[in-house]
């Protein structure tokens, strides 16, 4: 129920009182998860986009985490939010979606927005990306792209004169791997630039390259483990590995299945992603000796070993699409068993959640009052 009104003051300083800090002081310093250190520079991401983690600073990456955490703990209580009041977003889909469409809607109504779902536009038909982005700009406050190619995402961004979210394109995932560091920090006993974070699987696509950059800019210990095939475009390996040597991180690959050892989080996607369906046999002979076991968690030797996945996930036959593979190839269970996926190792739900609660923090950070 939301507080009354004599009471919101209050709330917001006792209930959640970082974002109070946060939100309605925007000067105020934050930690580095580096150094921990006070940061003297403040934090202000007002008109920006969120197109890669490249673009942010592991100060800035920290404050959207912060934030976040503060947002959930303020809906958990209940209080009514409007920090976005009176601001309109519009989400453009060329690829299907379950939690980033929801998430940025809940997201958005919580806290006062209005929100237009397009998928049936003349973009990229009719009218050019260019016109598209400079009108949907005089129309809307932000705008979340999910899509095939990163360059309509930046294409966007340059022509809208308001901020562009990243909501998926092939080569980043931003907004998801924002949620899994949410989720690695409920869920480790550690701070996260001691933690080592392990991808198993098609370590080149979306995932791979995103969870390798926020490891890079917080510090963190990445292994991507995959054929030497499905690893990422060296140049983006080398220019995480130069970032690394300035934040204390670790960016490591391998194809062998027991360097997962010392994991405090083993993370898995699909083995194949939306547009690539015709790779499927290819991808099972190569990737199915990476599926993501009981055993393989075993193999960590680390008792806390927790399971990430950005879902959906191909763990069990309840799928049209997991029946298919199934009577073409034999296959009950994809890229994770479905002993380790519904295992109290598994922190997907958890994760899938605060798919919300980041997106909120992103766009309350970058249009909210």
């Amino acid at each position: 129920m939301p507080f009354p009104e004599n009471q919101k003051y209050i709330a917001k300083k006792t209930v959640y009182p970082l974002l109070f800090k946060r939100v309605f002081c925007y000067n105020q310093p934050v930690n580095s998860i580096i150094t921990k250190e006070k940061n003297t520079m403040p934090v202000n991401l007002k008109g920006r986009h969120l197109l890669t983690l490249k673009d942010f600073t592991p100060e800035e990456i920290m404050y959207l985490l912060d934030l976040a955490a503060d947002l959930k703990a303020k809906k958990r209580a209940g209080i009514r939010g409007d920090l976005m009041a009176g601001k309109n977003v519009v989400l453009l889909f060329e690829k299907t979606s379950t939690r980033t469409r929801c998430a940025f809607e809940v997201a958005a109504y919580d806290e006062g927005a209005n929100v237009t779902f397009l998928s049936n536009s003349q973009m990229g038909k009719k009218e050019s990306m260019e016109d598209t982005a400079k009108v949907l700009g005089r129309f809307y406050d932000g705008i979340e792209f999910r899509g095939f190619k990163q360059e309509t995402v930046e294409l966007l961004a340059k022509y809208a004169g308001v901020p562009v979210w990243n909501g998926l394109t092939d080569m980043y995932h931003p907004t998801q791997v924002l949620a899994d560091l949410l989720t690695i920090r409920e869920n480790i006993a550690k701070p996260v630039n001691k933690v080592k974070l392990v991808y198993v699987g098609d370590a080149r696509n979306n995932m791979g390259n995103s969870l390798m950059i926020i490891s890079a800019k917080l510090g963190m210990h990445f292994v991507g483990i995959a054929p030497k095939c499905l690893w990422p475009e060296e140049g983006l390996v080398s220019e995480m590995r130069e970032l690394a040597e300035k934040t204390g991180a670790k960016i490591e690959f391998s194809d062998k299945i027991e360097d997962v050892d010392g994991a405090d989080a083993i993370y898995t996607d699909v083995w194949v992603s939306m547009g690539e369906e015709a790779q499927f046999e290819e991808r099972i002979k190569l990737l199915e000796p990476y599926r993501v076991t009981m055993d393989m968690m075993k193999m960590t030797h680390n008792p806390d070993v927790i399971f990430l996945h950005c879902l959906p996930s191909f763990h069990d036959l309840e799928t049209s699409v997991g029946r298919e593979i199934y009577e073409k190839y034999g296959l009950k269970e994809q890229e994770v068993s479905d002993e380790v996926f519904r295992s109290s190792m598994s922190k997907v739900f958890d994760e899938a959640e605060n798919r919300m609660h980041t997106i909120k923090a992103v766009m309350v950070a970058t249009i909210g009052r």
